[in-house]
């Protein structure tokens, strides 16, 4: 099963070679895949929205930051062993991800709405320019997800991945890396890398749920594979407001 291999955490070899171990009269198609999608990004929004209008109500929402990132990345491993949940956990996921993903954007927009009054508007813009953009290169076969370049993602993606935990780990010891937050050149040409590799990473997640649908995965793969596609846009969407807030900090 060479072909399933992903940087997404959530879409890799392994997920598909356990799969067809179950049985089913319906399979994974890329259409009801996008189906899935849309509800989970709509489930994601409602819950953004909602913590939105509670951080400019005045509610102190930090307190439930942690408990959020801690719950989603406990969801998303759980779904890794037990794809069949995926239609129940998927949901769930979306809205505690949605609801931390309304507190981190309504942060950035109160820190800069003096020097960056649209800074959210330009990253959920840029963000699915991006999308677009990528799954043209996709379609097209200008960027084709190879052996090698599935290498190489997954590797950058896998060190990025620890870096960000070391830097949490420092963060609780009240200690932060200068570069992931300043608007430094470094901090900047870091940002810039990672948006990079978040972009790359949508390639090998719709050559994954393309190849998922071609080869019969199970029906309830429709809602992984949406799930899988929702963590690595939310990523980029994170990734492109600190470049846009570094950016902005430097005016």
């Amino acid at each position: 099963m060479a072909l399933f291999k992903s940087g997404n955490p959530a879409l890799n070899e392994k997920t598909f070679d356990k799969v067809y171990s179950y049985t089913g009269t319906d399979s994974m198609t890329v259409k009801g895949t996008l189906n899935k999608f849309g509800i989970l990004f709509l489930l994601t929004m409602a819950a953004a929205g909602f913590s939105w209008k509670m951080v400019y109500s005045g509610v102190d929402v930090t307190p439930y930051m942690w408990p959020c990132v801690f719950a989603t990345l406990g969801i998303a491993v759980l779904m890794v062993f037990k794809m069949q949940w995926a239609p129940y956990l998927a949901p769930i996921y979306a809205i505690i991800k949605g609801f931390a993903v309304g507190v981190i954007s309504a942060y950035y927009n109160h820190a800069f709405e003096k020097i960056a009054p649209n800074i959210i508007t330009q990253s959920v813009a840029l963000t699915f320019g991006v999308v677009i953009a990528m799954f043209l290169l996709y379609k097209f076969n200008i960027i084709k997800a190879t052996q090698t370049f599935k290498k190489i993602v997954i590797t950058a993606t896998l060190g990025i991945a620890v870096f960000y935990l070391i830097a949490i780990g420092l963060h609780f010891a009240n200690i932060d890396i200068p570069f992931l937050h300043e608007g430094s050149l470094i901090g900047i040409g870091f940002s810039l890398v990672v948006v990079a590799l978040a972009a790359m990473n949508l390639i090998l997640d719709f050559d994954m749920i393309e190849n998922g649908a071609n080869q019969g995965a199970p029906k309830f793969m429709e809602w992984y594979g949406a799930f899988a596609l929702l963590v690595t846009i939310i990523w980029l969407y994170i990734e492109v407001l600190r470049l846009l807030s570094k950016l902005a900090s430097r005016k």
